[in-house]
């Protein structure tokens, strides 16, 4: 008995875990959270500002979906979309 109420409650716990969920935004760095690279002036291009924010200033870089700025944890990926959406 003890092992079918442990199952049953494993299966709800599974059950109630969060699905997936899918975030868009811009690549940017956290000195330039809104993606506004125009203060800053260190490259010509959002991507090459935000390269250089990493570089020079220490930032890291983030996602900002327009209202909100998400740290990512893989910040060597996410030097490759630096600018991009």
């Amino acid at each position: 008995m003890k092992h079918l109420i442990f199952n049953l409650l494993a299966v709800a716990v599974l059950a109630a875990a969060p699905g997936k969920q899918t975030f868009t935004g811009i690549i940017t760095d956290d000195v330039c959270a809104t993606a506004d690279h125009s203060q800053m002036r260190m490259g010509p291009t959002d991507a090459e500002c935000a390269k250089a924010c990493i570089d020079a200033h220490g930032a890291s870089y983030i996602l900002y979906d327009g209202k909100n700025a998400y740290t990512l944890s893989d910040q060597r990926t996410a030097e490759k979309f630096a600018g991009g959406k």
